[in-house]
């Protein structure tokens, strides 16, 4: 399962070393696509390929479903881990994310997802006040 909150930079050359119990938990081949909330998501390619593979349930009859879709595969492309832990991020995807050399690496649960820093703590200032309400509208059991 991959956990917590972890501060990295993107280099130059638009590369960003995983943290190393990250890097063993996702393999050398990962998928990178479009997050929701303006953040990139990253799966293990097993855990990638599900997911994509899930949105075959949405019908391609609803306008809705085809724009998600086309969204999220249009988004999505394969990579590997480098030799020194690193992963490209191609220019689409950081600037749909608004990636620059502050990244916030979330663990969340089967994926990892990068955060443009200003962002992430934007996002969780306005999470954290509403915190409570949240809780109330979770489902029991």
């Amino acid at each position: 399962m991959l956990l917590g909150e972890y501060r990295h930079t993107l280099d130059s050359k638009s590369r960003m070393s995983l943290p190393a119990k990250m890097r063993k938990i996702l393999g050398k081949k990962i998928i990178i696509t479009r997050g929701l909330d303006r953040c990139l998501s990253v799966y293990s390619f097993a855990e990638g390929k599900k997911y994509l593979e899930s949105l075959e349930h949405f019908s391609d009859h609803q306008a809705n479903n085809r724009a998600f879709n086309r969204f999220m595969l249009s988004g999505a492309t394969e990579t590997e881990v480098d030799s020194a832990g690193r992963i490209l991020i191609p220019d689409f995807l950081k600037q749909e994310a608004n990636l620059e050399s502050k990244i916030v690496i979330i663990g969340a649960r089967n994926r990892l997802e990068l955060w443009n820093e200003e962002s992430w703590i934007a996002y969780l200032k306005k999470v954290e006040s509403e915190i409570e309400s949240l809780a109330e509208t979770l489902p029991t059991s």
